[in-house]
């Protein structure tokens, strides 16, 4: 099975020191919706992986959530896409539940779901969270530089070898390659 881990905010979408806390606020970031779509079409099974703290901090609800992801699935049918599954940790660092990247909870859950060994899936996010957390399972860990990819990419903690592109539709083409 041909799989691929996605960050949510910061990759998919624009993200906010602030929290994305309602439907409105969420935005793509242009081109990351037609990549998806793109890794669909060439039989890519795509599974959304993302750290919510924002329910455990009480800055929104579940329900407010599933809203968010309602309105990215929706825009992402818009375009010929879907994401096969969304996973996310509602945990705050305080919690240390072993869901939270840069635990790999969340990616051995996707796993198991998906009865799949990690090794060498290309993993993206924007956090050193995100890349650790890959690691952690043998997945590939590639960096964009939207979101938080910028002061990441300069992090001395970045893994070795971490792949970089400007944005998720780079990361994708060259998947696809």
């Amino acid at each position: 099975m041909k799989l691929v881990i996605l960050d949510r905010d910061g990759v998919i979408n624009h993200d906010s020191d602030q929290y994305i806390k309602s439907p409105e606020e969420w935005k793509p970031i242009p081109g990351s919706l037609a990549a998806i779509a793109s890794l669909n079409q060439a039989g890519y099974r795509v599974v959304v992986a993302s750290n919510q703290s924002g329910v455990g901090r009480g800055l929104f609800e579940t329900d407010t959530l599933m809203a968010i992801h309602d309105k990215m699935l929706k825009a992402l049918a818009q375009v010929g896409g879907h994401i096969d599954a969304i996973f996310f940790c509602p945990h705050t660092n305080a919690d240390n539940c072993e869901c939270r990247k840069p635990k790999p909870g969340m990616y051995k859950e996707i796993a198991a779901r998906f009865n799949a060994d990690l090794a060498g899936v290309p993993t993206i996010g924007d956090s050193l969270r995100d890349l650790q957390a890959a690691v952690a399972v043998g997945a590939q860990p590639m960096l964009v530089l939207t979101g938080k990819g910028r002061k990441t990419q300069d992090d001395p903690a970045l893994p070795a070898g971490t792949p970089v592109f400007g944005d998720l539709a780079a990361a994708v083409a060259h998947i696809l390659r």
